[in-house]
This record gives structure tokens, sequence and C-alpha cells, in this order.
């Protein structure tokens, strides 16, 4: 048998793992068995392999930072306190309150990530909608949508961002000039589809005056430090640096701090993080540089190349719309490393990646899978009692996510191309 097919297979195996778990075996597990499995058998170079392990350190750095601030922050409460604020001044209505949590996600997603907003404010919005005394799920749906419909407004809302331009990363200005009016119709347009979808839930009256505990020393300490680590990773990326290592002064320093104000050992902050997303992404670029040893990558790279030489505006939505769907059968950390290595390949104009980057943070939206963002946000729920099954998600999904997808694409053209 042909060794690419044998890579193909391989790969093909554990991204379906990784997607349905049979089993309920972790999603790290097939990442790392499929990425063995391939320097076991000799289809790729244990070298190469712990190389392209490697590419991913700032992604490493970048999420441990996240997950040290993440549960910090919830440890000391400061996400249920703002949760309970929020029902505070919603003020009766589910519909004020629907927007509060949108707001507050979108703030979350934009300067913390959207793993944060998927793990760490899904609880407190539960804790919220209990305490308002109304279904919980119509407010739960806002973690998991806004999640990625904000992912692309910074390049820190999001690991992928950096998976994508890990090379080359825009300054922050060519930034914001590139994403932030395509993010602000993705948000609007989420919105909007979401508060359609929930209109039902959202006539009921809510409770007015959840019991608020004053926040702690430590939680104060944790809010002052994610907003300076916000604005020290503006900063970074606004003179072109990497992010991750910043990111993860930030998380040990406040981490640090609260423990020596608390008197506590770190035992249980460590516990709690989790940590298998590290093997679960260097798993997937091992498993995607054993998929470009079979040359597929460079084929695709030139039809690319080819494709952007010839209609830079056509291919740029185009090959955003082909990885949004693609990202939801592959997931999009495996859809982002590939698509980053052929846009790299092909040396294709900033519009093109930009259009592949919206792609692969917007289109997981369609399916509970799509995203390592909403795999964690499933997670988040189990843990609260909640289910959502993947046909659940599908039909909210499909209609949210493409008018989303379409109206950012088409966004981004219109800055580039003054269409």
């Amino acid at each position: 048998m042909d060794s690419s097919n044998v890579i193909y297979g391989i790969a093909g195996l554990a991204t379906l793992g990784i997607i349905v778990r049979p089993f309920r075996v972790p999603e790290y597990v097939w990442a790392v068995a499929g990425a063995a499995i391939l320097v076991v058998q000799g289809l790729l170079p244990w070298r190469d392999a712990l190389a392209a392990a490697a590419k991913g350190t700032d992604v490493y750095l970048f999420l441990v930072g996240m997950m040290l601030l993440s549960e910090v922050a919830r440890q000391e409460g400061l996400f249920d306190w703002l949760a309970a604020l929020a029902v505070r001044y919603a003020k009766g209505s589910p519909r004020r309150l629907f927007l509060i949590v949108y707001g507050v996600g979108t703030v979350v997603t934009v300067f913390l990530s959207n793993d944060a907003t998927a793990v760490v404010l899904t609880p407190a919005v539960y804790a919220a909608a209990t305490a308002a005394r109304v279904e919980p799920l119509p407010y739960l749906y806002i973690c998991a949508f806004i999640a990625n419909a904000a992912s692309f407004v910074l390049p820190i809302s999001n690991p992928a961002n950096l998976v994508i331009f890990r090379s080359h990363m825009p300054p922050l200005g060519q930034w914001l000039h590139q994403f932030l009016l395509p993010s602000t119709v993705s948000i609007v347009v989420t919105y909007t589809a979401l508060r359609f979808t929930q209109r039902k839930a959202l006539n009921l009256k809510i409770g007015e005056d959840p019991a608020t505990k004053p926040l702690s020393v430590g939680g104060k300490c944790v809010a002052l430090g994610i907003g300076l680590t916000a604005a020290s990773l503006l900063a970074a990326s606004a003179l072109d640096q990497q992010l991750g290592l910043p990111t993860f002064i930030a998380g040990v320093a406040v981490t640090v701090v609260v423990l020596l104000i608390n008197r506590q050992s770190p035992l249980r902050v460590l516990r709690d993080v989790s940590w298998d997303v590290i093997p679960l992404v260097a798993g997937l670029f091992i498993l995607v540089e054993g998929v470009g040893e079979t040359g597929i990558l460079r084929v695709m790279a030139r039809m690319l190349h080819e494709a952007a030489l010839a209609s830079p505006q056509e291919t740029a939505v185009g090959a955003g719309v082909i990885v949004a769907f693609a990202s939801n059968l592959l997931n999009n950390l495996p859809s982002g490393l590939v698509a980053a290595t052929v846009s790299q390949s092909a040396d294709v104009p900033l519009q093109v990646t930009s259009g592949l980057l919206i792609g692969v943070d917007l289109g997981p939206n369609l399916s509970v899978t799509g995203s390592l963002a909403t795999i964690l946000w499933l997670i988040a729920l189990r843990r609260e009692g909640e289910a959502v099954t993947a046909w659940q998600f599908l039909k909210l999904g499909i209609i949210v996510m493409p008018p989303a997808l379409l109206g950012a694409l088409l966004a981004m053209a219109a800055i580039n191309w003054g269409w």
C-alpha cells in the first residue's frame, strides 16, 4: 500500500477520534496516538516530528498563560461575581440579560481568547441563569457562538490566529484595518440570529436581585492582572512580537500573586488546568507534518497560488467558505494548521490569508465539534448537568453561522477591493 494513503488513513482516523470521542476517550489521546503511529511506523522521522511539535511553542505558552488566568479567575469567583451583576443590571428583563451576557462574552473573547469564554464564562452564565430562575440553555448558547464570532477582533482572541500567522503576524494597526469591520459584522449578525432563534425563551420574566458576594482581594488582583495582561498583549501585537511568552509570564505572575495573598498551595490551580490541551495541539502539529510529507499540501499550495493570481477577490472569499465548512469536518485547529502551511507555501496576498482565517475562526459555529473552544464548552456544560446534541447544535448553527460568515467575508472584500 502506498505510504501516502497510510498517512491519510492514520490522520483521518485520529481526526475522527478527536471529533467523535468513541468510548469517551479524551481528544488528546487520539491526536497523540496518531502522531506516535506515524513515527513508530517510520512514516515520519522522529526528528521531524519533534520539529513539528516545536512549531507550536508560542501556542503552548499562550494556552498555558490563558488557562492559568482563567482558572485563578474562576477559583476567586471573578466571573461568578460579574455574572451576578449582569442579572442585577438586567432588572427583570431577559432581553437585557441576553444582551449583557453577549457583551461580556464578546469582551472576554476579544481580550482573553475564545477558550477562556468557553471554559470560564460558561459555568458563570449557568450560575447567573439559575439565580435568575430561567432556562439556562438560551444564554449558554451565547458562550459557544460568541467564542467563535468574536475570535478575530484581535490576534489574541483565538490561538488559531497565532497558528495561521505564526511566521508573519501583521502589526496591530494593519490587523485592525483588516479585521475590525468583518468581526463587527460577525458579532452583530450572530447576535441578531441568536436573538431570533431564542425569542420564545426571552419572553419570560427573570429574577431581579440574586445574592452577590463581595469580590475578594484575590479576585480584584485577578481582574487587575487580566487588564494588565490584555494591555501587554496589545503592546506586543503592536510591536509585531509573538504573544505566547508575555501571556505565559502574565498568567504565572498573576497566579503566584493570588496564591501568596491567599497563602494557598499551587496544586489546586495546577490540578484544575486542562493540561491535555497541550498534547492535543502538539499531536495535531505532528499529524499535519505527516500529511505534508505526502506532497498534497504542495499541490494545494500551487492551486491556491494560481487561483489567487487569477482572481484574488473570489479566491479570498471562496477559500474562506471552503475552510469554514472543512473546519466542521476536521476541527478548526488541524484545518488552521493546513491553511497556514498552504497559504505560506503559496505566498498569497494578505487578503487571501485573511479569508482563510475568517473561515477557520467563524466556520466552527456550524457544528458542536468544529473548534477546540466549542468542545471545551461542551465539557463545561456536562459538568453543569446540561447536554447539547450534535443535531441540536447543527439546527441552530445552520441559521447562525452562514450569514455571519458571508457577511464577514464580504466586509473583508469591501475593505480590500472596494466592493
